[in-house]
């Protein structure tokens, strides 16, 4: 380990190995050694001058100072901006500068230049804003719906059933005045228009908000999500299907209820599925919480459907809970949904147990 010849051959792998990018230019800014990796990340040659960074290409200088900011500022260790390439575009790079020898005699000076390339990092943080500006946007949706379902069940809802009540009383007086019963006729129908309203607000309520979700978990509101497809869709079989001990957060439960409800929309509404099939289970060994969604509708492209934005929104509901979700379909045999949500040793709502 100690031979000199060891030594450098040892350091030379590391140069020409190292991800980030190294080079050695001298006063002039010209290329003296420079390893793959800053070759491979900006295109430059040896003997070609390293141009200047976006940022010391507009700053303002003092009377003979370096234009180069980490040069002329050597106690700064490090410092980001966007670096030309040889083909005219720019990378996003983390740059640190040393001073590896210098002559004011000769009038000499070379320079090492660490090059860390930040684009990848820069797309991981876009992509980790943009999940988050998600979430936020879906947890605003969810208030929102819950608001609504609360001001149309107290306010609307209250108000047809005070309506409601009076027509009934109007119905009850009129029984000893109205001998031909024409006004108790219209009575009739208008407290069957009303009932008819009250009953589309419990539904509209429902889906922007299910109740059952907030006071007594998952399987319950969807037990009563399907109860009510049933009874309004009597040619159609639903089965619901669950085993599972993970405790689970509300966003978990959240998310799973909603993806389940665009499942089952679509196959009823799209597929004309006549069987739809909802299981809910779980990954012991790897605390997964699995999905799985099946009817026997007419399937279709997948590749046009997520153009959509009903699958859109699935894949972002599993996607903000950290889950995977990946489809089976094809015209005339009907479709699969396969959803597993990973859930952390911290969850816990021991009202989603079953």
């Amino acid at each position: 380990m100690g031979h000199p010849d060891f030594h450098n051959k040892y350091m030379e792998k590391v140069f020409e190995n190292l991800q980030d990018g190294i080079l050695i230019m001298n006063q002039d800014r010209e290329i003296l050694v420079m390893n793959p990796s800053a070759s491979r990340m900006t295109g430059w040659k040896i003997g070609q001058r390293v141009p200047y960074c976006k940022f010391c290409q507009t700053r303002v200088c003092e009377e003979g100072e370096e234009p180069c900011y980490l040069v002329a500022k050597r106690e700064v260790p490090y410092f980001l901006s966007s670096m030309p390439t040889y083909e005219g575009t720019y990378i996003d790079v983390e740059m640190s500068t040393a001073i590896i020898y210098e002559s004011e005699k000769e009038g000499q000076q070379e320079i090492l230049l660490v090059l860390k390339d930040m684009t990848l990092k820069k797309k991981e943080e876009e992509a980790r804003f943009t999940k988050l500006s998600l979430q936020k946007t879906l947890q605003a949706q969810e208030s929102e719906h819950k608001r609504l379902a609360q001001e149309l069940h107290d306010g609307i809802g209250q108000s047809l059933y005070s309506v409601s009540l009076g027509v009934q009383a109007i119905q009850k007086h009129l029984e000893q005045l109205d001998q031909e019963g024409t006004f108790k006729s219209y009575c009739a129908e208008l407290s069957q228009v009303i009932d008819q309203a009250i009953q589309d607000i419990k539904i509209y309520t429902t889906q922007l908000r299910p109740t059952g979700l907030d006071q007594l978990g998952l399987v319950a509101a969807v037990t009563t999500m399907l109860q009510t497809l049933q009874s309004a869709n009597t040619d159609i079989a639903f089965e619901f299907k669950h085993d599972y001990n993970l405790p689970l957060s509300q966003m978990i439960c959240l998310n799973v209820y909603r993806v389940i409800q665009e499942a089952v929309h679509n196959a009823l509404k799209y597929a004309e599925a006549k069987c739809v099939c909802v299981t809910i289970g779980q990954k012991t060994d790897d605390r997964l919480l699995t999905l799985q969604i099946q009817d026997d509708g007419r399937g279709f492209d997948l590749g046009k459907a997520r153009e959509g934005l009903g699958l859109k929104h699935m894949e972002e509901r599993v996607h903000q809970v950290q889950g995977q979700m990946r489809i089976q379909t094809q015209k005339g045999y009907g479709t699969e949904i396969f959803v597993e949500i990973p859930v952390p040793e911290e969850e816990g709502e021991s009202r989603d147990q079953v």
